[in-house]
């Protein structure tokens, strides 16, 4: 059976959005793991039914492995789970109002939750992240440095980084490539040449738009929840 991980980010409370996903994998072939990369709360509405359906599936959900995003660093930074840090970036950029809302949308009982949530995971040779390695907050795009992204893969280790802090859906491959270095030492200059394998950055989209991965195909397709058309963007960096 065709191995398929179900990429799922931006959520922000809309329960509506995630039963129609939900509804679109139980009718896709092959054997499913769902993914939903953070940012499952948002200051726009109460997230709590949300979280509550996240934390215990229906018996016929397919069950979200579940990591944090940016929108959960903000409540956990402002909510004290951070020590002494406050989310004073979304203060200062979003003002008081939408800290107070975003606060308001999450019961507190759920914070526990959310603050062992883990930063990503690795799965065989691909990256799961809401931002990147670097910071939770950084936004890759087709428009990064090849450089940036190659750093930001070498990080984890891994060929293949999924990404959804843009909200964007892409799918940008780095082309096989040499990255030359020069090292001065007490024995004078030495030059070295580093082969770097195809490896590719993903961004999985937010919202109703998800992203599906065939594990053994390698095949990314993107799709709009409740729609069958699916596309693909692809991109090419040259190192």
């Amino acid at each position: 059976m065709i191995e398929r991980w179900a990429l799922v980010s931006g959520l922000k409370g809309d329960l509506d959005t995630y039963e129609l996903i939900q509804k679109d994998l139980k009718k896709t072939p092959g054997n499913i793991t769902l993914f939903v990369l953070g940012d499952m709360i948002g200051p726009e509405k109460n997230c709590n039914r949300l979280l509550h359906r996240l934390i215990n599936p229906k018996s016929n959900d397919l069950q979200p492995w579940c990591i944090y995003g940016w929108w959960e660093e903000q409540i956990l930074l402002e909510s004290g789970y951070r020590g002494d840090q406050r989310a004073e970036a979304l203060r200062i950029n979003k003002g008081e109002e939408v800290v107070k809302s975003l606060t308001n949308a999450v019961d507190k009982s759920f914070l526990d939750w959310i603050a062992a949530l883990q930063f990503g995971f690795v799965e065989l040779d691909c990256g799961l992240i809401h931002g990147s390695s670097k910071d939770i907050g950084e936004n890759l795009t087709l428009d990064t440095p090849p450089l940036t992204l190659l750093d930001r893969l070498t990080r984890l280790q891994v060929n293949r980084l999924f990404t959804a802090r843009s909200k964007q859906q892409f799918h940008l491959e780095l082309t096989e490539g040499i990255v030359n270095s020069e090292v001065e030492d007490l024995n004078g200059n030495r030059k070295k040449e580093q082969k770097v394998p195809q490896k590719a950055v993903i961004g999985i989209g937010a919202g109703k738009n998800y992203t599906l991965y065939d594990v053994g195909t390698d095949n990314t397709q993107f799709v709009q929840a409740g729609y069958k058309s699916e596309k693909r963007t692809k991109g090419f960096g040259r190192l």
